[in-house]
């Protein structure tokens, strides 16, 4: 299996770094191929601009994604996101890898997605959800938080994570295609003792380890809809959960 990670952490000697390096040196253990994407190290650019085409459809007002599918069909994408775009391309795996900052990902990894995951190759018109660019392709996040395990849940003070993480697993992977697994959570990582980081990291290699039993979360088919994105009368509805 070829495994791209995603990488957004300011601090190389972070939690974060641990649990990447964990899941390369895991991963490679088990024969699998795998590219890291280091945004804060590579300076990854996060805008979306004009800039971001050597080629335009329309130069006199942007569009942004009918420029990307403009430029992806004529090479005229900016070198750093054809490098980006090969690399997903190539992966069978993304992992995203980073901490909760205002319930979202870093500024720098959303970037990467509005820059990346680009319109006419992973998603447009009906490419989206069960037939989305990315089909056959999975995605998981490997994510920390400051809070605690019991801050999260129906009633709890932050509300669901699942509620909190939908604009990323359905928004943003399930939306091209992507087969989401589930998320693993590291918990009040900033506050912890050296043991129960070392806990929390064996934890993840074990869910490395496992990933072929992880069941994937359930989102739209457009089986269940009609060509007007409305729901089919009587479908059996295979709607997220």
């Amino acid at each position: 299996m070829n495994v791209l990670i995603v990488f957004a952490h300011n601090e190389p000697r972070s939690f974060n770094a641990a649990m990447k390096d964990l899941s390369v040196n895991t991963l490679e253990a088990a024969g699998h191929a795998v590219q890291v994407s280091d945004l804060y190290a590579m300076g990854f650019n996060p805008v979306a601009s004009a800039a971001d085409f050597s080629e335009r459809a329309n130069p006199d007002y942007l569009v942004y994604a009918l420029e990307q599918r403009h430029a992806y069909g004529k090479g005229a994408l900016a070198p750093d996101i054809a490098a980006e775009v090969d690399k997903v391309k190539w992966a069978d795996l993304i992992i995203f890898n980073f901490p909760i900052y205002w319930y979202g990902m870093p500024a720098i990894m959303k970037g990467w997605i509005d820059r990346v995951f680009i319109s006419g190759l992973c998603y447009g018109g009906r490419r989206i959800y069960d037939r989305g660019g990315l089909k056959g392709k999975s995605a998981l996040l490997a994510i920390s938080l400051g809070g605690q395990a019991h801050m999260f849940g129906p009633g709890a003070v932050h509300g669901e994570l699942e509620v909190m993480l939908q604009p990323i697993l359905r928004g943003m992977l399930a939306y091209v295609g992507l087969r989401v697994l589930p998320p693993y959570v590291a918990y009040h990582v900033p506050y912890l003792e050296e043991a129960e980081r070392r806990s929390i990291l064996e934890g993840y290699g074990l869910h490395l380890q496992g990933l072929d039993q992880l069941e994937a979360l359930r989102f739209p088919s457009l089986d269940d809809f009609d060509e007007t994105l409305r729901p089919c009368v009587n479908a059996a509805s295979t709607a997220a959960r």
